[in-house]
C-alpha cells in the first residue's frame, strides 16, 4: 500500500490535560520538539482554557512564544469559546480547533453551553474570522472537534442521526475539517463505520478526522475501522496518555506509537520514526511520574533493530 495516513499528535494537549502532574511550559515545549523530531507535522500544542479549570494547560502563550512558525509544521491551539479564540489569535498558532459537543449534557459541563449555543458560538467565530481576513498577519485555519460522538457520560447513547445533523450544521458554516471524537471510549468498529458514512453523507466536502480513546480497549480497532471507511486523518497521543477532565472515567487516547506500528506494518505511510516515538513516550512517562500506558513503550517495535 502507498496510502498516506496523517496522524495529528495531541499529546501536549489532550495527553497532558488529564494527568495529575502539572508540567511547566518549558517541559511542554520540549515535548513538542521531541515529537516533531520523531515526525509529527500537525501537533495540538496548547489549549486556550482558563487555568482555574485545567491548570495543566496554563501558560499557552508562553508555550507558543517558544515555538516560532516553521515551514512544514502546524501547531494547533484548542479553544472552547470566543474568548479562547481571541487568545489564540494573539499567538503564532497555525490552526485553531474549536471543541464542541454532540450532547447538551457534556456541552454544559465542558463549556457551559448547549449544543445550539455551541453552534452559534462557532458561527460567531467564523463570522469574526471572515471580517478579519483583510487584517495584517495570517489568520490560522479553523477546524472543529465534535466530542461524545459515540456516547456521553451524562446523556448516554448518541444516535447516528444526531451526529449527522450536527456535522451538517458545522459544515454549513464553512468549516473544512471536522473531527469526530469518542471522548469516553465507548465506540466499536461497526458503529465507527456507520457514523463515518453518515458524516460523509452529511458533509461530503469536509475532511473527516477521527479521535479515539482506548478506555475500553477498542481504540485501535476503531482506528482500523475508520481507515477502512476511508478516513485519512487520525488523532493520537504519545504514550497513550491523557483523557478529559470533564468526562468521568475517560482514560488515555490511543497511543501514537501503537497506531504508527499498526499502520506501518500494514504498509501505510505515516512519516513517523517509531523508535523516536517510543523514546519520547518513555521520556514523558518519567516527567508525569508514571510509565506511559502504551504497548510499544513496554514491548518495543518489531522486528528488533
Amino acid at each position: 500500500m502507498s496510502r498516506a495516513i496523517t496522524i495529528v499528535e495531541v499529546g501536549p494537549r489532550d495527553g497532558l490535560q488529564n494527568e495529575k502532574a502539572v508540567l511547566e511550559p518549558a517541559v511542554r515545549v520540549e515535548l513538542v520538539r521531541r515529537l516533531e523530531a520523531a515526525g509529527a507535522r500537525r501537533i495540538e500544542a496548547v489549549s486556550f482554557v482558563h487555568p482555574k479549570y485545567v491548570p495543566q494547560m496554563a501558560g499557552a502563550e508562553e508555550v507558543m512564544a517558544a515555538l516560532p512558525k516553521e515551514a512544514g509544521r502546524s501547531r494547533i491551539g484548542l479553544v472552547l469559546n470566543g474568548k479562547g479564540y481571541d487568545r489564540a489569535l494573539g499567538t503564532a498558532v497555525d490552526e485553531v480547533n474549536v471543541a464542541m459537543s454532540a450532547t447538551d449534557g457534556f456541552g454544559l459541563k465542558n463549556q457551559g453551553l448547549t449544543v445550539d449555543q455551541q453552534v452559534q458560538m462557532l458561527a460567531d467565530i467564523v463570522a469574526g474570522r471572515a471580517n478579519a481576513e483583510g487584517a495584517p498577519g495570517a489568520t490560522p485555519s479553523l477546524s472543529a472537534t465534535l466530542s461524545c460522538v459515540w456516547g456521553c457520560p451524562f446523556d448516554g447513547e448518541v444516535s447516528t442521526d444526531q451526529v449527522a445533523e450536527l456535522v451538517e450544521r458545522i459544515a454549513a458554516l464553512g468549516v473544512g475539517e471536522i473531527a469526530l471524537a469518542d471522548t469516553i471510549g465507548v465506540g466499536d468498529p461497526w458503529s465507527v463505520t456507520r457514523k463515518v458514512e453518515a458524516a460523509r453523507k452529511a458533509a461530503p466536502e469536509a475532511t473527516l478526522r477521527l479521535h479515539f480513546h482506548d478506555t475500553r480497549n477498542t481504540g485501535l480497532a476503531n482506528a482500523y475501522a475508520g481507515v477502512e471507511a476511508g478516513v485519512d486523518v487520525l488523532d493520537a497521543s504519545v504514550g497513550g496518555i491523557g483523557g478529559c477532565p470533564f468526562a468521568p472515567g475517560a482514560t488515555g487516547n490511543i497511543a501514537t506509537e501503537d497506531l504508527v506500528y499498526m499502520l506501518e506494518r500494514a504498509g501505510y505511510s505515516t512519516g513517523y520514526d517509531l523508535d523516536g516515538l517510543i523514546e519520547t513516550a518513555r521520556w514523558i512517562g518519567e516527567k508525569i511520574g508514571r510509565p506511559a500506558p502504551s504497548a510499544l513503550s513496554r514491548a518495543g517495535g518489531w522486528p528488533k533493530g
